[in-house]
């Protein structure tokens, strides 16, 4: 019986060969198809950031923002939408463009809107882009007070016969009765919300407020500044709040630095500003915490902590039994949130 061999002669040429192996093939065809899924998922995600920011879609201009027109009925734009940026802010706003560039203004989208059978009815819609969530909250908690008509908008808003103010995600946004002296209030609304659904939908309030969440907090009155707390440099920026315990009313505030380093030099300078500027001023110091209780030359008696990476406190005191309680609850909810 003939036996072919295993391998004949014609095949012992150990050079490489030309062609590919079916398993290069099945390589080359894995990668294609990795690579292709990695371009459709990248479209998909730049996909989906377009619609859910429609401030971001090239689709979708800035000026589209503002509902077009009908937002309620017989209601339209009365000529063209504007657009500011840092450098022109002033021309629509003069006077109190200063006060938005802390809270990382980015532009503004303005419009006028007239009824169509009443032309002495007018409404100036502008919304503000700011820097963060916190920003837009910043700005919008500049004109809101614990007092104001609360409206259902956004993350918050309040309203007013001439006015409507809300803010939602990244911005901050300002309905003003510009001929007549008043409008329905669910005219206002109808526009607000013509607006709020072209916004980013957003997460409500900004995660920083948290901290301020303390049984002894007067609700609505948190407050956001970008810049010079209580009016002092070296409180860069910061949170502050009422507060009070049956009759007795003070302020609490709290500034976040990024490390406790940070917080004790910035404890450090308040503390050196009462030594030249105060007197009875009382400093203790322990486990790594320090206190000061004096009497600041601008908001009266003051409990001031540096606690971790914060500095927090109590101002306006007249009542330092009631001060040490509500210190006491900031610098637990404090803790909560930083996991101690």
């Amino acid at each position: 019986m003939n036996h072919q061999p295993l391998i004949s002669s014609h095949h012992t040429d150990c050079r490489p060969r030309l062609h590919r192996r079916p398993s290069d093939h099945r390589l080359l065809s894995g990668r294609r198809s990795r690579i292709i899924r990695a371009v459709f998922v990248f479209v998909i995600i730049l996909f989906t950031m377009t619609i859910s920011d429609p401030a971001r879609a090239a689709s979708v201009p800035m000026k589209d923002i503002l509902p077009a027109k009908d937002f309620a009925r017989d209601w339209n734009v009365d000529g063209k939408v504007e657009l500011f940026d840092k450098d022109t802010l002033f021309n629509h706003i003069n006077g109190e463009a200063e006060l938005y560039f802390p809270y990382g203004f980015e532009f503004l989208v303005s419009a006028n809107y007239v009824h169509k059978k009443n032309p002495d009815l007018s409404l100036t819609v502008d919304v503000y882009k700011m820097g963060s969530v916190l920003d837009a909250f910043g700005i919008y908690a500049n004109y809101r007070k614990p007092t104001n008509a609360w409206v259902s908008v956004g993350a918050e808003g309040f309203a007013s016969p001439s006015q409507l103010l809300f803010y939602q995600d990244r911005y901050f946004i300002k309905l003003q009765v510009t001929s007549d002296t008043s409008l329905p209030q669910e005219t206002l609304l109808a526009c607000a919300r013509a607006v709020s659904r072209n916004l980013p939908a957003g997460s409500g309030p900004p995660k920083e407020l948290e901290a301020l969440q303390i049984p002894a907090l007067v609700p609505k009155s948190e407050r956001y500044l970008a810049k010079s707390l209580l009016g002092y440099a070296f409180f860069r920026k910061g949170m502050i709040a009422d507060a009070g315990i049956q009759d007795e009313k003070m302020q609490i505030f709290v500034v976040a630095e990024d490390t406790p380093a940070a917080a004790r030099n910035t404890f450090n300078q308040y503390h050196a500003y009462l030594k030249a500027e105060a007197q009875n001023i009382q400093l203790t110091e322990h486990a790594g915490q320090a206190l000061i209780v004096a009497v600041d030359p601008l908001y009266g008696g003051v409990r001031v902590e540096q606690s971790g990476r914060y500095v927090i406190g109590t101002v306006r005191v007249k009542n330092n039994t009631v001060a040490e309680r509500i210190l006491e609850q900031l610098r637990r909810r404090i803790r909560t949130q930083a996991g101690d």
